[in-house]
């Protein structure tokens, strides 16, 4: 864990960001307040998936819509 007072983590912004995709970085205020700073990865989105290959046309699938539909009446 590093630990940073707040000017030194202006002054050093990228360094500090650099250090934190590692650990865990503090940074202390004057006043007493000390903040917590760490790497936070981004999840992939649940509709992010790959494509599928097929050869219906889009008029099959037209169809393939509305008989699924016409069943649930």
């Amino acid at each position: 864990m590093r630990i940073f007072t707040y000017k030194e983590a202006i002054q050093h912004v990228a360094e500090v960001f650099n250090i934190a995709q590692r650990e865990e970085v503090l940074i202390k205020r004057r006043g007493g307040g000390t903040y917590r700073l760490t790497y936070a990865t981004t999840s992939k989105s649940p509709f992010d998936v790959p494509s599928v290959k097929t050869k219906a046309r889009t008029k099959d699938m037209l169809n393939a819509i509305r008989e699924s539909r016409s069943r649930n009446r």
